[in-house]
């Protein structure tokens, strides 16, 4: 049957442009240039309240299961939240100058980022401190996990550096005719990466050739996503052009270029895009690959890390109590709304 998109709802959340999104099982939280995170619960739909620890733009979000979120921003922190009562557990002073990505490995035992202070770091998330530091040659503005946690990848400006874990050396590099704004494992062994032009590229990690190409869209492509359903490879792409695209991908034939499922046309510019499944609708065996904002099948993993106390469960500052607000009476989500004026920081 074919897919179709429907508006569920709109709301104006931010006083700017959203700059990242994040998706669990209940919850999207957006990420804003006004410096502030929001919450909605999926379920209820209903917005659920903002998160005020930050002082600069909200460069990047990340869920880890079901009960914690790391958010990185421009004021060089990265705080970890417990999605229970949206406590600040801890909040890191991570890179001199901004948090431009961060990535939590799959086993929820440590996480990488990467700031405008030309580092890499690794941080022991059992502990909640400093494990490793690596300069780079220049500012990298991404960095991600392979689902199977054995490699990683960095990016500055149009190159992938390829690391693998065991030894954290580069084993590879892709080098794009465009700076990079969006990368996305398929598979450990494959990556989709959209820069700034109107083309998809598939890359195979190993021998960095281009297994495939092809345009989504009439503007640049500023985010990809991709999910499990069914045994169906589902790639989503966001433009500036104002188009969601869904895309099936054949994995068996990646050389071919993938069918479009459907699209829908926003009238917004696009700045970043999350898929939440709902679960409810979902078989068993799709609800453990229901897409995080990272790897897929995290949530059985989230174990390993309650059984350790230190800082994904440590008491929370006073500090942090006081910073964040959590909206007491819980609005409505507004139904589609009618155009408002030239909304450029709609979300995806």
């Amino acid at each position: 049957q074919p897919w179709t998109v429907v508006p569920d709802f709109t709301h104006h959340a931010h006083s700017a442009s959203l700059s990242a999104v994040a998706v669990n099982n209940r919850y999207v939280v957006t990420g804003s240039r006004d410096e502030t995170i929001q919450i909605y619960d999926m379920k209820k739909k209903v917005e659920h309240g903002a998160l005020l620890q930050h002082n600069g733009t909200i460069t990047c979000l990340e869920f880890y299961g079901t009960a914690h979120l790391l958010s990185g921003a421009e004021d060089g922190l990265i705080c970890i939240w417990n999605t229970k009562k949206w406590e600040c557990l801890k909040s890191i002073k991570a890179h001199k100058g901004h948090v431009t990505s961060l990535s939590i490995h799959p086993s929820g035992k440590l996480a990488l980022s990467v700031g405008t202070d030309k580092t890499l770091r690794t941080w022991n998330l059992v502990e909640g401190r400093s494990a490793f530091v690596k300069n780079l040659k220049q500012n990298a503005h991404i960095i991600k996990w392979s689902p199977d946690g054995e490699k990683y990848v960095t990016v500055i400006m149009n190159k992938v550096d390829i690391y693998k874990l065991d030894t954290a050396s580069i084993t590879g590099t892709i080098t794009t005719e465009k700076r990079i704004s969006s990368l996305r494992f398929i598979t450990d062994s494959i990556l989709a990466i959209a820069g700034d032009d109107e083309m998809i590229r598939f890359y195979s990690c190993e021998s960095q050739k281009c297994l495939c190409e092809f345009k989504a869209h009439q503007n640049r492509v500023k985010d990809i996503y991709s999910f499990e359903r069914e045994g169906q490879h589902v790639i989503v792409t966001a433009s500036s052009d104002g188009y969601i695209k869904v895309w099936n991908l054949d994995l068996n034939k990646i050389k071919d270029v993938p069918s479009l499922l459907c699209e829908v046309n926003t009238k917004a510019r696009l700045t970043c895009l999350g898929v939440w499944l709902d679960q409810a609708s979902e078989t068993k065996e799709n609800s453990d690959n229901a897409a995080t904002s990272s790897q897929a099948n995290e949530n059985e993993k989230s174990s390993i890390v309650k059984k350790k106390k230190v800082c994904w469960t440590g008491k929370s500052d006073e500090t942090a109590k006081r910073k964040r607000k959590i909206t007491p009476e819980k609005q409505k989500l507004k139904a589609p709304l009618q155009k408002k004026k030239k909304k450029r920081n709609s979300s995806a």
